[in-house]
């Protein structure tokens, strides 16, 4: 059977018949999971084992987890982990550190609970007077320092066999309004924006924008735009590894969920992401996304080959102690 082309979320903290049968009779990419699916360790490492047996053996298991606001696995029963500006606010080595060490600590707790992709780190630049959507999530105002301490983090998540997502391509840091509840249109020159994600252009993976940029297509947002995927992603930026959308369900986008899927598959994204859970609507994105290509096949295949080539052994105690004396 074919794998279908998409990375779909799930209902709740249990692997449930009726989405067990779907995701056996389409063949997803993937499932990312969210709060809604996460109570405790063996619940979610007994859930994900669910998954593995119903998804194709290429599937991968993903969740949004870049530390400080945007993080799925949380205390009581995982370790807090600081937000990106938080460490930019660190002088430069012991930032780079400190970084490292996060992606790595963040990847233990992914790969413990069975995941294979971590949704960070997030190369946006944080731009004064725009939606705080990005706000801390982002290493600053500075694209060099955006990159590299972007690059630590992938560097750590990938020490902990983990493959890191970069988002959001072409760049976020200008939006006005935040892409869950309406589309931005940032009409300011995105030069700078570019340069974190062309310097970490051979990472595995990497996330759309919901954004519209008039000067670069007036009538589609990245994740629908041919133009802005291949002429900008692919060929300015360079980026070769897997683009998926970021999750069609936002309000930045409208149309019925499969319409989305196709045409952001249409555009250049290897994968429709549908993070919603809502049975129809998944059903019908899966229904409507086409299979694998050839390309995406490749580019998924090199993204797992790295993490198993990158993967050392880690001890997540004496990591953790070593960062907590850094931020202290």
């Amino acid at each position: 059977m074919h794998i279908t082309a998409a990375i779909v979320g799930i209902p709740g903290p249990t692997l449930e018949p009726e989405t067990a049968a779907l995701l056996r009779a389409h063949q997803p990419a993937g499932v990312i999971l969210f709060g809604r699916n996460v109570q405790a360790p063996d619940q979610l490492r007994a859930l994900n084992a669910d998954l593995r047996g119903v998804l194709p053996e290429r599937a991968v298991l993903m969740v949004d987890q870049e530390g400080g606001r945007v993080a799925r696995l949380r205390p009581p029963h995982w370790r807090a982990h600081p937000a990106a500006g938080r460490i930019a606010a660190l002088d430069a080595e012991a930032g780079l550190r400190v970084s490292w060490l996060t992606g790595a600590l963040i990847g233990l707790d992914c790969a413990n609970a069975g995941f294979d992709v971590a949704c960070a780190p997030v190369l946006d630049l944080r731009i004064d007077g725009m939606s705080e959507v990005i706000g801390d999530r982002s290493f600053g105002r500075d694209p060099e320092t955006v990159a590299h301490l972007g690059r630590a983090m992938a560097e750590g998540l990938l020490a902990a066999g983990v493959q890191p997502v970069m988002k959001h391509l072409p760049g976020h840091g200008r939006a006005r309004v935040d892409s869950h509840l309406a589309l931005p249109v940032v009409g300011d020159s995105i030069e700078d924006d570019l340069h974190p994600f062309a310097d970490n252009a051979d990472l595995p993976w990497a996330m759309t924008a919901h954004i519209l940029y008039p000067a670069l297509d007036p009538l589609h947002p990245a994740t629908l735009s041919k133009h802005i995927i291949g002429e900008i992603i692919r060929g300015t930026i360079g980026f070769d590894g897997v683009l998926v959308s970021d999750d069609l369900a936002m309000q930045a986008l409208s149309g019925s969920p499969g319409d989305l899927a196709i045409a952001a598959l249409e555009a250049g994204c290897d994968l429709a992401m549908y993070c919603a859970g809502d049975h129809a609507a998944t059903a019908a994105v899966l229904s409507a996304c086409k299979p694998l290509t050839v390309e995406a096949i490749r580019r998924l295949d090199a993204a797992r080959g790295l993490a198993r080539r990158r993967a050392i052994t880690l001890d997540a105690a004496t990591l953790a102690a070593e960062r907590e004396l850094l931020l202290s």
